[in-house]
């Protein structure tokens, strides 16, 4: 039985975000140039925005230290499913054989009493840990889904700063974005960039001077 659900949030909680950067004006990278028709019929060329995208269900997938992280959650919701099992099949067993012992008259009624109140007591603190355990999973996974945030934003700034992009959007399948031309997917180059021994270095110092 489970007692605790594994509700991960990962990288699709940051895929309903759009991630806007506004591209400055000193940009070395020249915008595209657009076709349009003015009042007069003629055609014109504009300067357009320039937008990309990352797809989240991709970067998740591909994300070695969010991976590494999921699979240590994951691994710590079953230790504490089975650690809260065996304490329950422990109380369990144990009102079994109180009973068998009320049965077969070993029991007076103060014992029995007693031994009643001693099983309602463990089942409360069972209750209170299962709790306080639930309280602080599910406080880590906020703190991790932050720690993700704030990654992908701080790379994809840095990731920016050559590129000069208007707008960087975050697809999924499931997001409230419909279509998305492969041709602005810039997934690859953000997996890359976060997975590279470089980055990794300076948000784990990053973290360690935040703790």
């Amino acid at each position: 039985m489970k007692y605790l659900s594994l509700v991960l949030s990962s990288l699709a909680i940051v895929g309903v975000i759009a991630l806007f950067l506004m591209k400055s004006g000193d940009k070395k990278t020249a915008r595209p140039i657009i076709k349009k028709l003015d009042s007069t019929g003629k055609e014109v060329l504009v300067a357009g925005s320039r937008i990309a995208y990352v797809d989240i269900d991709t970067l998740e997938a591909n994300y070695d230290y969010f991976k590494r992280k999921k699979s240590e959650f994951e691994s710590r919701q079953k230790n504490i499913d089975a650690d809260l099992e065996k304490s329950a099949n422990a109380l369990q067993n144990e009102y079994i054989a109180l009973q068998k012992r009320a049965q077969s008259g070993q029991l007076s009624e103060a014992e029995g009493e007693t031994a009643q109140q001693r099983l309602m007591q463990k089942q409360q603190e069972l209750e209170l840990k299962r709790q306080n355990l639930g309280t602080k999973y599910m406080k880590d996974q906020e703190a991790f889904n932050k720690e993700i945030h704030d990654n992908l934003h701080k790379y994809i700034e840095l990731y920016n700063e050559e590129k000069g992009y208007d707008y960087i959007l975050s697809y999924s399948k499931d997001g409230s974005i419909l279509y998305a031309n492969k041709e602005n997917d810039i997934t690859r180059d953000i997996i890359e960039g976060m997975n590279s021994k470089g980055f990794e270095k300076e948000m784990s110092a990053n973290s360690d001077t935040t703790k």
